[in-house]
């Protein structure tokens, strides 16, 4: 049985079975839940800040609460040395994006959940409770779905926002998300016709279910741990071309 075909075996039993039933957002983290995206919420210092920019720091923040997890999961239980290699850059990446959603949230005026979604949650502990071939697949193809469909949404954010914070925090969270996907495609367990089904047509969930609880009142904001000893660099990948002829 050929790679390819073991891949779209273990997606269809593990991701079409168990991730279906979970579901993929539409887009990571929280959803907007009054007015429009492009209305103003407050006028600071760095340009006007729009539900759509508030929301995208959210999300950037929420995705790291799982992602980086995640990573660690892959650079523990791998069982190749390209997914524990995605796993370093998943760690490094979003601990990047944390700390910058960190500085710039509380100039912006965000509160930041310490906790991932429930649904997000769910993605660390569906990979937590498998192993070998069987873990690589599962959480290579939820985490390069859900990359796949938060790219788009960062390019709207950057091509938009009007504040100077949020479009900084757009332009590395960009970086970080393209180097995410080519070393998560680098795996070769990634089943690109499933990836695609799912980024283009995600069950609907409950709202409860897609957003990260908030903070408890006076509780410190969690940081995620930087690991300059992996020695990653998660900043304009440059991918090796295709072997042509």
């Amino acid at each position: 049985m050929s790679r390819r075909t073991i891949g779209t075996a273990f997606v269809a039993g593990a991701l079409g079975l168990t991730v279906a039933a979970l579901a993929y957002p539409a887009v990571l983290g929280v959803q907007n839940t009054v007015g429009s995206p492009s209305r103003v919420i407050a006028d600071t210092r760095y340009g006007p800040l729009t539900e759509a920019d508030r929301d995208f720091v959210v999300k950037v923040r929420s995705a790291g609460l799982w992602e980086y997890p995640l990573g660690e999961l892959a650079l523990k239980k791998g069982s190749t040395p390209q997914m524990r290699e995605a796993g370093k850059h998943l760690i490094v990446g979003h601990a990047g994006l944390d700390e910058m959603c960190r500085r710039i949230a509380p100039e912006l005026g965000i509160t930041l959940p310490n906790q991932a979604s429930p649904q997000q949650q769910q993605f660390v502990q569906t990979s937590a409770a498998l192993a070998g071939k069987e873990f690589d697949v599962t959480a290579a193809n939820i985490m390069r779905v859900t990359h796949g469909q938060i790219f788009p949404a960062i390019a709207k954010i950057r091509a938009g926002t009007e504040n100077t914070l949020v479009r900084w925090l757009a332009n590395l969270a960009n970086d970080t998300v393209l180097d995410h996907i080519t070393v998560l495609e680098a795996t070769g367990v990634v089943d690109f016709g499933q990836v695609n089904f799912r980024q283009t047509t995600p069950p609907k969930l409950p709202k409860d279910q897609l957003t990260p609880p908030p903070p408890q009142p006076g509780a410190p904001v969690v940081a995620l741990t930087p690991r300059p000893e992996l020695n990653i660099n998660t900043v304009s990948p440059a991918p090796s071309p295709p072997t042509v002829g």
